[in-house]
């Protein structure tokens, strides 16, 4: 069993009820069980071309026996279902009506053609930053060390923490 962290993320269509039924949907995936989920944040865009609403963001804890291959394909399930569709050549930072990323998987690091862990931004970003430190605050980033340290590089951007759990 690995011990994964998964950020979820909404600016489109109700982003606080996708994120909620987004983290029941994480709850319910095979041999898998959730841990803790954080409150959530609202967060301003980061490097968007266009005005866009801001984002709902949170992270999940899990315990898995998936492999990463099979987290991922399950991730990608839940945005379909919830209406994401993937395009080729699809801009990094358009508006998202649900972006589920596998930020950590275990102390394992690897990259591939369609998963990099530890996910290769994470740690630029307080949108994943503040809500994993909520429900882990010693985690270690592989090869980055302690994410408590990197915060301080997301310090300007926007960022708040609302009343919210991502479950509810």
């Amino acid at each position: 069993m690995s011990l994964v962290y998964v950020g979820l993320g909404s600016n489109l269509d109700h982003p606080r009820r996708r994120l909620a039924r987004a983290m029941r949907a994480l709850a319910r995936l095979p041999r898998t069980r959730l841990l803790a989920a954080s409150g959530n944040y609202v967060s301003a865009p980061i490097g968007a071309d266009e005005p866009q609403p801001d984002y709902v963001n949170a992270v999940a804890m899990l315990r898995t026996a998936l492999g990463p291959g099979a987290v991922l394909r399950r991730l990608t399930a839940i945005e379909r279902r919830h209406g994401r569709r993937r395009v080729p050549g699809e801009r990094r930072n358009a508006p998202r009506v649900l972006d589920l990323d596998l930020l950590l998987y275990g102390r394992r690091r690897f990259s591939g053609s369609r998963l990099t862990v530890p996910h290769p931004r994470m740690h630029e970003r307080a949108f994943v930053l503040r809500p994993l430190l909520d429900i882990a605050p010693a985690v270690t980033i592989p090869g980055r060390g302690a994410a408590r340290r990197w915060l301080s590089l997301a310090r300007g951007q926007r960022i708040a923490r609302t009343r919210t759990h991502a479950w509810r």
